[in-house]
Parts: structure tokens; C-alpha cells; sequence
């Protein structure tokens, strides 16, 4: 990877991460809680939104080790936007919308610079424009499997508990207590297993043959 090419997967990570947390607090804002907005988060300004290990830490630690050959996917997260849940009109549902909304965004992204690589191959012509649209797909499209993933603080959790029984509060209370220790074990393990993942979608909405 270049120097260019390291700049654009920087600058194509930091608001995507960014779009997907104004994505929670746009959802959040339409069920009847401003909280994100009156704090200043409603915004494209990525310093609004970065988190020290999360936006900072990981991502350039992946970024290095990719520099060094070995690594694969860059990922990460932004700061979460607040919110307050007790201000939802939807209170059966409502955090599982918000919580859904920031990866519905990253795939929403995808989908836009995936297809328009599909069906306007003329695109390739235009390598660097191409390899934009290339990062900005697979960007997203990890951002969006990855947060899915049902271990706090992940997105993924807070959709998983929408659903569940109160029978399963000592699964709930488990993954709370444990989240953080079991998504980095997920991260060193069994994260090879979300690439293929992500190089499926690619391939699916681009159009290459699977």
C-alpha cells in the first residue's frame, strides 16, 4: 500500500465511521430523542466523533501491520453519539432501530459505490477513481458486518436484547460482563472468518463471479 493509497483508506475510514454514527443519532432524533443533536453530534466533523482506540488506536495499529504484510481488513469505530432510549416513541423497538441504522448506513454506502462500479464499468478506466469506489465498498462493508456482531459495545448487542426473553437476563448479563474480553478473542481468532465475509458481499454487489 502507498503513502496515497494509506491517506485514502484514512480519510474513506474516518467518515465512514462518522456516517454511521450520525446515522444512529438521525434515527434517534426521528423517534423523539435529541440528545445527539443538542450535544453537536448531528455533524460531518469527524473530530466530533473520534474515539481514541476505537478511531486512533486499532485502526492505525491494523494499518501498520498491513503496511508490514501482515494484515487484511482495517477497521474500527467512532465515539458513540448519545442517547437516551426513555425518550423513544418506540419503546419495544426503538433501540433496535437506532442500533440497526449504522450499519443499514455503511451498507447503504456500499451498495451505492458497489453497484455503480457494476453497471458503469467505465469507472475502471479512471484508476484512481476506481480504487476509491474499491475502498469505500470494502470500508463499509466492514464496518457494517463487523458492528453486527451481537458482543457489546457493538451494534449488534443492542438489536440481540431488544429480542430477548427476560428468561435470558444471565446471557445478557454475561455478554455485558464479558463483551469486551470475547471481542477481542473474536477479533485475533475468528476474524479471518468475517474477511470472507466481507469479500463475498464484494463480490456479490460488484458483480464479480463467485
Amino acid at each position: 500500500m502507498s503513502g496515497i493509497e494509506l491517506i485514502i483508506v484514512i480519510i474513506i475510514f474516518l467518515f465512514s465511521v462518522v456516517f454511521h454514527e450520525i446515522a444512529h443519532g438521525w434515527v434517534a432524533f426521528a423517534l423523539g430523542d435529541s440528545t445527539a443533536k443538542r450535544a453537536g453530534r448531528l455533524t460531518l466533523n469527524p473530530l466530533k466523533h473520534l474515539d481514541p482506540i476505537g478511531s486512533v488506536l486499532l485502526p492505525g495499529f491494523l494499518i501498520l501491520m498491513k503496511l508490514a504484510g501482515m494484515g487484511g481488513f482495517i477497521f474500527g469505530w467512532a465515539k458513540p453519539v448519545p442517547i437516551n432510549p426513555y425518550n423513544f416513541k418506540d419503546q419495544k423497538y426503538g433501540s433496535a432501530k437506532v442500533a440497526v441504522a449504522g450499519s443499514a448506513a455503511n451498507f447503504s454506502l456500499a451498495l451505492i459505490f458497489g453497484l455503480a462500479l457494476r453497471f458503469f464499468p467505465i469507472i475502471y478506466s479512471m484508476p484512481g477513481v476506481s480504487l476509491v469506489f474499491l475502498y469505500i465498498v470494502q470500508i463499509n462493508l466492514i464496518l457494517a458486518v463487523f458492528n453486527l456482531l451481537p458482543i457489546p459495545p457493538l451494534d449488534g448487542s443492542h438489536i440481540l436484547f431488544t429480542f430477548l426473553d427476560k428468561k435470558a437476563l444471565k446471557l445478557k448479563m454475561f455478554l455485558v460482563q464479558y463483551g469486551f474480553f470475547l471481542l477481542v478473542f473474536l477479533i485475533f481468532f475468528f476474524f479471518q472468518y468475517i474477511s470472507l465475509a466481507v469479500v463475498w458481499l464484494m463480490k456479490l454487489i460488484i458483480g464479480i463471479p463467485l
